[in-house]
């Protein structure tokens, strides 16, 4: 496939492409471009006039070209899902379940939009001296958002960043993953084939060290939204900050799955199942990555969670059986399975699975996990491993929890009230879930995290805020 700049399906300016692989089979499906600087400085420049174009558009307009858009994503439901478990290693079952999200995120902005964009907010007679004064605010688009997809959410995450820059009226640049672009393609196309003007809606493929860089280094940009890792969301931050870009980084996460002694263990484990194994092995932020129980149930916990894992068994990602596919990659599941090792290495037990073969990968538990090892920290896991920790006392729980550079989110499973609220006010992260696993995620509710987790928040109620500005109007004197 090719990337699209003003409209058209383009290579890069001298033809590099990258290859996109099926991780369960180690195939080549398609080449994509690389995109070259001065494919991304063209991308930047048609944006400018694709944005006053698209901005000038009425709110309802625009609404009804994205609304079509939603329809046209129905209407290729089935092949999007089979691109999706092609390239990601999903399960075709899973991926068929990704894109209700879509028009979720999209009719429900141009909801908000509605009563928050273009209703001016009058303020007058407050301030002594500017009585026969008339005040008033609007929110105007900031110009051109650069949207940083990463590899496990090509359609929410996608949505999450493009639909409300595009409903307040910028023109948007998206930038996709690099092992699983394909999706994200034919999505692009269905924007344009909606009616989204062509500059107004560019998408670029390519390498993110070098794409990513040239697009956080223009001075033109106005906004940049990131999901992904630590370490990369600070380079970008740093590089934005040269010329005041904005930013919203959605970063990595290590999350404390808490386990109290009151807890209803079938539960824990089950939610520990779903988030860890069960959906994308693991391989969300914002899923349970540290699992802490404590001491008097955590043989009953191991048995009933080995005796769950059992029950899963990697296979074709496209055979409607399949629970559970691959990672991303065969280079994603050697480095998980390095991870585990290195983590044997610190003392751990490896005592169930961590068999590893090509990109698929049997989920692991590992024992004796200690705070000294680096998985108890900072070591992100990004598959599935269920590291076991155990603690005598809910201060040391809290203790363990919070000691790691990361902050998106936290679990925490027990009967008792008190004490839920308890640790909902001293765990350090953006979410707290009481008896639920810590990937949850409303399309209502702010998300993000803090510490070294991210900046800013991505939600329904606050995203319009950040891909807008604020301009004052004044009438002096007409009282």
């Amino acid at each position: 496939m090719k990337m699209l700049i003003g409209g058209q399906w383009r290579d890069a300016s001298d033809g590099a492409t990258l290859d996109v692989l099926n991780p369960a089979t180690g195939a080549v499906i398609d080449t994509v471009p690389c995109a070259t600087q001065k494919d991304v400085e063209e991308a930047v420049t048609r944006s400018i006039q694709g944005q006053k174009e698209w901005a000038a558009m009425p709110l309802h307009k625009r609404a009804e070209i994205l609304r079509r858009f939603c329809d046209l994503v129905d209407a290729h439901h089935e092949e999007l899902a089979r691109t999706m478990s092609q390239e990601m290693g999903k399960p075709i079952r899973e991926a068929r379940g990704e894109f209700a999200i879509i028009r979720q995120l999209f009719n429900g902005f141009i909801e908000v939009a509605d009563t928050h964009l273009e209703t001016a907010k009058p303020v007058s007679g407050f301030q002594a001296g500017k009585e026969r004064d008339f005040e008033c605010t609007i929110r105007e688009p900031i110009g051109t958002v650069v949207c940083i997809v990463p590899f496990n959410g090509p359609t929410s995450l996608f949505s999450h960043k493009a639909a409300p820059a595009l409903v307040a009226g910028n023109a948007v640049i998206a930038k996709a993953p690099s092992d699983d672009p394909l999706t994200l393609l034919k999505i692009g196309g269905l924007l344009l084939e909606a009616g989204v003007p062509g500059d107004a809606f560019q998408l670029l493929t390519g390498r993110g060290s070098q794409c990513g860089e040239w697009l956080c280094s223009d001075p033109r940009i106005a906004k940049v939204s990131f999901t992904g890792s630590t370490e990369t969301g600070l380079r970008i931050n740093e590089l934005c900050a040269r010329h005041l870009i904005r930013t919203t980084l959605e970063l990595g996460g290590n999350a404390p799955h808490v386990v109290l002694e009151d807890a209803d263990v079938d539960l824990a484990v089950a939610e520990a199942i779903q988030n860890r194994a069960a959906y994308s092995n693991g391989q969300i932020c914002a899923t349970s990555k540290r699992f802490l129980i404590h001491a008097s149930i955590k043989d009953a916990f191991t048995e009933k969670l080995i005796a769950g894992l059992s029950r899963i068994h990697p296979g074709d990602p496209s055979l409607e059986d399949t629970a559970v596919g691959t990672l991303i990659s065969e280079n994603a599941a050697r480095k998980v399975e390095a991870q585990v090792q290195k983590t044997v290495d610190q003392g751990a037990r490896l005592i169930y699975g961590g068999v590893r073969s090509g990109a698929f990968f049997q989920p692991a538990v590992l024992d004796g996990v200690t705070s000294g090892m680096d998985v108890a920290h900072d070591m992100e896991i990004f598959g599935p491993v269920f590291p076991l920790m155990t603690f005598e006392t809910d201060e040391e729980a809290i203790h363990l929890a919070n000691d790691t550079r990361y902050g998106l989110g936290a679990s925490v499973f027990t009967r008792d009230m008190r004490k839920a609220f308890h640790f909902m006010r001293q765990l350090q992260a953006g979410m707290v879930v009481i008896n639920g696993n810590s990937f949850y995620r409303s399309i209502l509710t702010p998300f993000g995290g803090t510490k070294m987790s991210g900046l800013g928040r991505e939600g329904l109620s606050v995203t319009l805020d950040e891909v807008t500005q604020v301009k004052t109007m004044v009438f002096k004197n007409i009282f």
